[in-house]
């Protein structure tokens, strides 16, 4: 499938990949992407629950990746639902760590990396900023 999509006053050619495998790839200009959309979803959904996912991963702000990627950080602004994980707990790559809520739009925030969580500084019902630290790595 292939979508369009626009950052700022960029606009950049996605193809997405199968969207019943997981994690579903993606392709902007070259560059290859991972992405873990909300298993609720139906296929049908599947593309357009993953084109935030790749937005932010175009603008150098994947949710999951943060800061030199020790850092989790907020996709988009909203609530956190639920915090599925504690402070010093190990986590594997994809693993859920938290949820959100963004326009009327619920997703899971998942781990880009396995380690050991050192700081978690959201808990369930608060209001995060696009790019806010959500969690931090211990390295």
């Amino acid at each position: 499938m292939k979508v369009t999509v626009k950052i700022d006053n960029r606009v950049f050619e996605v193809e997405i990949g199968d969207l019943r495998e997981r994690p579903i790839r993606a392709v902007v200009d070259g560059d290859e992407f991972e992405v873990w959309p909300e298993e609720s979803h139906s296929e049908e959904h599947l593309g357009e629950a993953a084109v935030p996912f790749i937005a932010e991963a175009l603008a150098g702000e994947q949710s999951t990746t943060g800061e030199r990627g020790r850092t989790v950080t907020a996709p988009i602004p909203g609530v956190i639902l639920e915090v599925r994980v504690k402070e010093g707990q190990s986590v594997s790559l994809g693993q859920e760590l938290c949820w959100i809520e963004a326009m009327k739009m619920k997703s899971p925030i998942r781990a880009h990396r396995s380690g050991t969580l050192q700081r978690i500084h959201v808990s369930a019902g608060d209001h995060v900023n696009h790019n806010q630290i959500l969690m931090e790595f211990t390295d």
